[in-house]
């Protein structure tokens, strides 16, 4: 190697350097931006329910309430707010419908799932691809089918008709999910159970379910979160008193002297338990992202 090349090698790498600090930096921008951008609403619903008066300082430009108080939070826990009065029942109907919708979409997911990647159904990779087109459809268009079809079932006003609503819009992304993460699984292990007697069930509730927990965590979490916030299905099929509480949230923009405080005390109440949940479930959601990247 020629002195003229060795003294070329650092020149070289400069501009590479340079690039990729450059790039380093745009990047730790770009992500502070980012995070800025997401928890700007957040801190904005903390500062208008530690507001005393109704949360009208943070109209006022106010970074920071002089005097924080936890009076909407007292109003929400003791129902004495406007639109507040059955908070506790409204919240338990949320609940109930979230837990129900994410348990089923988890039971429907992982069979359909098993029967057709397991089992090794000849048609049924087709049956799971129809099953997604169901979203190039929007929820709102059938909404009207829907309810009239629920009130000649007698379910009108019934949360068990939302809770078959969102099955059906979680459940092909479920599917879809679990197959392809069930993809990372060998079929040996399947054999190897079958040959020493195991039978279907036995192969889907000790092996399949096992190995599947990364990605039913994820279908927990994101079943839970479709039903937990949607408002259009249960504002047209509920009344008052089986109503959510992300539907009681939306009237407030109805009203011209809303109690803010107590509307965003009352949100931040409301998003507690898919948070719990998502931090119950961490392990589970990391280590399936990490096998996800894992080549097979």
């Amino acid at each position: 190697m020629s002195i003229a090349s060795v003294l070329e090698q650092p020149a070289r790498r400069r501009p590479f350097r340079l690039r990729r600090a450059f790039t380093e930096a745009g990047s730790v921008v770009l992500g502070v931006i980012i995070l800025i951008w997401s928890l700007a609403p957040v801190y904005n619903m903390f500062l208008i329910a530690l507001d005393p008066e109704e949360g009208e300082i943070e109209f006022d430009g106010n970074l920071w309430p002089p005097e924080p108080s936890l009076e909407g939070f007292r109003a929400v826990i003791t129902q004495e707010a406007r639109y507040l009065e059955t908070f506790w029942h409204q919240f338990g109907n949320s609940f109930f419908i979230g837990l129900l919708t994410m348990v089923l979409t988890v039971l429907i997911g992982s069979l359909a799932s098993f029967a057709v990647s397991r089992m090794r159904l000849s048609k049924g990779s087709l049956l799971t691809n129809a099953a997604l087109l169901t979203y190039a459809i929007p929820a709102s268009f059938l909404i009207v089918p829907y309810f009239r079809i629920m009130h000649s079932y007698g379910l009108s006003d019934n949360p068990w008709a939302v809770i078959a609503a969102q099955v059906t819009f979680a459940t092909p992304f479920a599917i879809l999910l679990l197959q392809l993460y069930g993809s990372l699984i060998p079929f040996d292990l399947d054999d190897a159970a079958r040959v020493d007697g195991a039978s279907a069930v036995q192969v889907y509730l000790r092996i399949y379910l096992p190995l599947m927990m990364p990605a039913l965590a994820v279908v927990a979490i994101y079943a839970l979160l479709l039903a937990w916030n949607d408002y259009l299905y249960p504002a047209v099929l509920l009344a008052v008193r089986n109503m959510t509480v992300a539907v009681t949230q939306g009237q407030l923009f109805s009203d011209t002297d809303a109690p803010w405080n107590a509307m965003m005390a009352a949100a931040i109440i409301y998003v507690v338990p898919p948070i719990a949940l998502l931090f119950a479930l961490r392990r589970y959601v990391v280590a399936g992202l990490t096998m996800a990247g894992v080549p097979e």
